[in-house]
Formats: structure tokens, sequence, C-alpha cells
């Protein structure tokens, strides 16, 4: 009993996100604290268990033995005074609070419009704050705490991050009316012969179109390579340029424009939103991801 006296919660719960970031920057933006305060609680932490418990090693902390040692059985203790104190839900009718999402233009052109009217209906005191950026950005926010969900495909994701996939989409043309047949879409051949637009946050880099041509030992001219799903589609208007892109991009097509089929074989992926495992616990954000699953079921492909 002495030894408890010695330590609170608060130290359990630096000392938990301490060894899960072994980053002290990180378990701060973890812990809504301070970093002077994060590091004035581990000097503590030392203290009491007489042991270094984090020591720097290649330019980041290494756990010690002592720490590695404590991981499990803080991870348990912390999770029965979870359940323990744990509130019996959450009330996004009442609920205020802000949520950082990231996700490319076609993520909010295609999750956006519903998740927003079912935010406004059932719980009017949750605002979201939408970011923009590459794959590689969005899990580096993730691990760093800067952002709660990121919208986008994630290949091979690994712990400590997570993720579900909310829709599997595949591929679909577009193209101005007036340059296409009366019915149906185009040949292979016609289709190649054609000048594209290509959209990619980094032009040059792998995309399931191409590669599916490269399967087939063809290549296509790209005449328009730029980031934006939005202006893509309207540039398309009056002109004989073909683009091929992701299909729930296309369920409004402009006026004046036809959707048809490719003539080869796309590859589908799956749509994910991916989160830290840091917020398993937190009601509020499961419900968040529930909305954003709902909104995706919901929108006709």
């Amino acid at each position: 009993m002495d030894d408890l006296r010695r330590i609170d919660l608060n130290l359990l719960l630096t000392l938990h996100a301490l060894l899960a970031e072994q980053h002290v920057s990180r378990a701060a933006l973890r812990l809504h604290r301070s970093q002077p305060a994060v590091s004035h609680a581990l000097a503590q932490l030392r203290e009491i268990f007489a042991d270094p418990l984090l020591v720097r090693r290649g330019g980041r902390l290494q756990p010690t033995a002592r720490a590695l040692a404590l991981a499990q059985p803080l991870q348990e203790a912390l999770q029965q005074l979870d359940a323990l104190l744990s509130s019996p839900g959450f009330d996004p009718a009442r609920a205020r609070r802000s949520f950082r999402l990231a996700m490319s233009d076609y993520g909010a052109r295609v999750v956006l419009p519903r998740l927003m009217r079912g935010l406004r209906e059932t719980a009017p005191g949750i605002d979201l704050v939408v970011t923009q950026g590459s794959r590689e950005a969005m899990l580096s926010q993730l691990m760093d705490g800067e952002i709660d969900l990121a919208l986008a495909v994630f290949p091979d994701l690994a712990a400590p991050l997570r993720a579900e996939t909310l829709f599997v989409e595949s591929f679909a043309c577009l193209a101005d009316r007036d340059t296409l047949p009366a019915r149906g879409g185009l040949s292979l051949a016609e289709w190649l012969a054609r000048p594209h637009v290509l959209v990619a946050v980094r032009p040059g880099a792998d995309n399931e179109i191409d590669l599916a041509l490269a399967a087939l030992g063809e290549q296509r001219r790209v005449a328009l390579a730029l980031p934006h799903w939005t202006a893509a589609t309207e540039v398309i208007a009056g002109t004989d340029l073909v683009l091929t892109v992701a299909r729930r991009s296309l369920l409004r097509p402009p006026r004046g424009l036809r959707c048809f089929e490719p003539p080869l074989p796309i590859r589908a992926f799956d749509f994910q939103q991916a989160w830290h495992e840091r917020r398993e616990g937190d009601a509020a954000h499961r419900w968040m991801r529930g909305q954003v699953m709902r909104a995706c079921q919901l929108e006709s492909v």
C-alpha cells in the first residue's frame, strides 16, 4: 500500500502512453497534455520504479527490460479500470465534439454529403475538420494523433493502425455524349485511340488502369494529369477526352456526358477507413466510424 501512495492514475496513464508511442511528443498528443508535463511525469516514474524505463537509442526511445515487464500487467489493469469507470454510452444528440478526418477529393465527393446530412439530423453538436494529403501523410498523421480517421486505400496496413473496408470500388469511363456511339461504349482499340485524363495525386505512380493495360502489353496517351476528381469530369465536355475513374465519383455525371464500361478488366479496390488502436476505447470514435460506414452503405452504386 505504501508503494500505491507514491503513484496516481495519471502517472500510470502516462507510462502506458509512453510505452505505446515510445515518443514523448506523441505521448503528449495522445494524453492531451504538454510535452514538458509528460517529461516531468517520466522523471517521476523513473524514480518510483528505480529504472530509466525508456532510453534513447538510434534517435528514438526504447523500453528497458523492466518497462517491457510492466507493459502487459499495466494494460490489463487500465482495461479493468476503464470498464469500472466507463459511462453507459455515448449520446450523439447531446455531444459536443470535433473530429478530424483526412480524405481525398474522391473521398469527400462520395462520403461527405450523406455523412453530413446524417450528422446534422442526429448529432448537431458534432463538427468535422477535413484535410487532404497523400496516403503516406495520412498514415503519419494517424500515428502522431493529428487526425482521428483517414479514408483511402491502405494495402498491407500494420499495427498499431487498424482499418475496415467501407466498400469495394470498381471503375467506369466518362466521355462527351456526342463523341460516343448511340449505344454502348468504346472498343479497346477505339478507347486507346482517344486521349485520356488521369486523376492522380502523384502522376507517374502506379495506378490500377495502367497496370491493367501493361498486363495486355498496351499503353494509353494521357493528355491531362491532375489531382482533382471534380475538375476532371468538367474538362471532358466538348472534347474527345476519356476519363476512367472510380465508379462512385461518376454517380451524377455533368450534363452532356455519358458513362460506359471500360473495354478491359480493371482490378477493383477496397476503400477503407483507418485509425490508431489508441482510439479503440473511445465510444464517440466508434460511433463516428459507424456513421461513416452507414453513409457509405446508403450510397447506391
